[in-house]
């Protein structure tokens, strides 16, 4: 490669003066013969220059890994005297190592991408890889000379993918919502889940023993999930244990998951460190995705963390499950959301009113108005997020930012004059349905069986209230209304047989009338069933009549052929409905047999299998 960029030099300088050559740093004529001594003093002279300009004439320069090749070249390049630039091209040359684990700097925007030509005084070959040493200076280029496109540029990562904690794109602060913005760093700071991560819970002691194992965090939206994987990365980066990676099921696709992995063997192999990955949202993959991460949790190339709002049980494959250890987070109490606000409060140096007074005083310059909010405000966000810590941090956000621009639009004379944040405003920044359900997932099943065991019990109120839940949330009234008609045949059966009529004339009604119209329809069949009698005689009944034919052992015995229908002659020769007694052409009751011999002593009414 240097002979090469030698015969270009030569061959343009050739063509202005007839045997000189060109020195490819200061661009000056020379003899062949003075060429190679002259380089090594303009190179030496070069590279000193870059250091003080840089600031580092004092410190040696920084080394990069090199391979054999290129420093051959480089010791090609001046016979007798290629050890300096041995020295200098191995400090241009791209680096061996694998680039996603070498953190080198990126192109800076005033730096060239592309080769320069012999004009500019550097060298380029057929690729465009930069060949002149650290120390060439060209016409308009940077102090530190031209590199080669992407030589340095560390190799991205797959679309999707995040080598530090899992926030997403970087924001400016000022643009990030108050949840993200809050995000807790610590475990300290980390309110809610005192039963798997308080003080001496296993959990918290193998977080910060830094041994991570494989978890799937389940629990409803706003419960700190996403937080706790935050947590964990940042204890992860702090230490440098591991390394941590998050995905998003949402937009991540088998192909990049295939290409973290790939980079987790990587790094386990080369540097002996392990890889946690992160995936948001897990119950959005498929079982044929999920599958994709078995082989590798079961050797330990990486370790996962699932987060999801689903059900495990149902959304995530059993054998991915079994190799991770379920962490269930539960809903954030009122005391919990209360101390989360009041940590939010604090940051944005809003103070609380106790009553008629502040709990601190403002240290303000008076140029700006205070901002107060009341107490019961802030337990009104509490109780209305329904447990969800980002849905009160941005009602919180909202409605302080609402009053900051009423007051700059309706005071603009008094300016200094404290605005105060009421419980009436907070409740119009949270004028939504905070009613958790998912007509697909878990609180769909929890529901529908609350409002059956309710009316089971005959509670009329807690009957009315878990149909309520359901309704508000969403749920298609003609599901509530066919589980209300399995309930009165199921439950009540023959105690009131008219329950059933009930139940089948709201279905009907629902499907002609629809929502809203038909809540309290439902609401209606709803007390009737539970007020109604139970009987579940004919439910057991029936129940028993299939065990007795799923335990029966050997072909199950012939119909009597005194019950047969005979309506051939072949079949009555054969002795098809012989002696059977038609039972209304006999005025008192007739004795005869209509079981099989073998279960001609069962009831199925009192009868209990023998494998229960």
């Amino acid at each position: 490669k240097k002979e090469a960029a030698l015969s270009v030099a030569r061959n343009m300088a050739q063509q202005n003066n007839p045997g000189a050559v060109q020195c490819p740093v200061c661009s000056q004529d020379f003899e062949a013969a003075s060429i190679n001594s002259h380089l090594d003093v303009c190179l030496l002279e070069a590279e000193q220059g870059d250091q003080k300009e840089d600031g580092k004439a004092d410190t040696p320069p920084c080394k990069k890994s090199r391979t054999s090749a290129d420093t051959a070249a480089a010791a090609e390049f001046t016979p007798g005297q290629g050890a300096h630039l041995a020295a200098a091209a191995s400090r241009s040359a791209p680096s061996a190592v694998f680039s996603v684990f070498q953190g080198s700097k990126r192109t800076k925007p005033g730096e060239p991408h592309a080769s320069v030509s012999s004009k500019q005084g550097g060298f380029a070959n057929t690729n465009g890889a930069d060949l002149s040493p650290k120390g060439v200076k060209a016409p308009g280029s940077s102090p530190r000379g031209v590199r080669a496109a992407g030589a340095d540029a560390p190799r991205p990562a797959a679309s999707g993918a995040s080598a530090c904690a899992p926030r997403g794109p970087c924001a400016p602060e000022s643009v990030k919502p108050l949840a993200e913005r809050m995000r807790p760093d610590t475990l300290e700071e980390y309110f809610g889940q005192n039963k798997v991560l308080g003080e001496n819970t296993l959990l918290r002691s193998l977080l910060e023993s830094q041994e991570v194992p494989s978890l799937v965090l389940w629990g409803p939206p706003g419960c700190g999930k996403t937080t706790l994987a935050h947590i964990i990365a940042g204890n992860i980066k702090r230490n440098g244990g591991a390394r941590f990676v998050s995905l998003s099921a949402t937009s991540a696709s088998t192909a990049e998951v295939r290409e973290v992995i790939k980079q987790a063997q990587n790094e386990l192999r080369l540097f002996k460190r392990r890889t946690v990955l992160f995936i948001d949202e897990i119950h959005r993959f498929n079982k044929a995705q999920q599958d994709t991460f078995l082989p590798h949790v079961e050797c330990g190339t990486v370790t996962l963390i699932g987060a999801t709002t689903e059900n495990p049980s149902f959304q995530v494959n059993a054998a991915l499950l079994s190799r991770c250890r379920v962490i269930v987070l539960e809903k954030l109490s009122v005391e919990a959301m209360e101390a989360i606000l009041l940590r939010a409060v604090g940051s944005l140096g809003v103070g609380v009113l106790q009553g008629d007074r502040a709990d601190s005083e403002d240290s303000g310059d008076g140029s700006e108005p205070r901002i107060y909010i009341e107490q019961k405000a802030l337990s009104t966000i509490a109780h209305l997020c329904d447990g969800d810590a980002r849905t009160g941090l941005n009602g919180l956000q909202l409605a302080v930012q609402a009053r900051i621009s009423a007051a700059r639009l309706g005071q603009a004379s008094e300016k200094t004059q404290p605005i105060i944040i009421q419980e009436d405003h907070v409740k119009e920044g949270l004028q939504r349905s905070h009613i958790l359900y998912d007509r697909a997932g878990e609180e769909h099943y929890n529901c529908i069986s609350a409002l059956h065991k309710s009316m089971r019990g005959s509670h009329e109120n807690a009957a009315l209230y878990w149909l309520g839940r359901m309704l508000e949330g969403g749920e298609d009234p003609l599901y509530v209304a066919r589980r209300l008609v399995r309930f009165a045949s199921e439950d009540v059966g023959l105690a009131d047989p008219m329950a059933l009529t009930q139940a089948v004339s709201a279905f009907q009604a629902c499907h002609v009338i629809g929502m809203p119209e038909c809540d309290v329809i439902l609401a209606q069949c709803a007390v009737y069933l539970a007020r109604a009698p139970k009987s579940v005689e004919v439910y057991k009944a029936y129940g028993n009549v299939k065990a007795c034919l799923r335990n029966h052992q050997g072909p199950l015995p012939p119909v009597p052929l005194h019950l047969r229908n005979a309506p051939t002659r072949l079949m009555k020769n054969l002795g098809y409905a012989k002696g059977y007694k038609y039972n209304p052409a006999f005025s008192e009751p007739v004795e005869q047999d209509y079981l099989p011999e073998e279960l001609k002593e069962i009831s199925f009414f009192d009868w209990t299998p023998a494998n229960v």
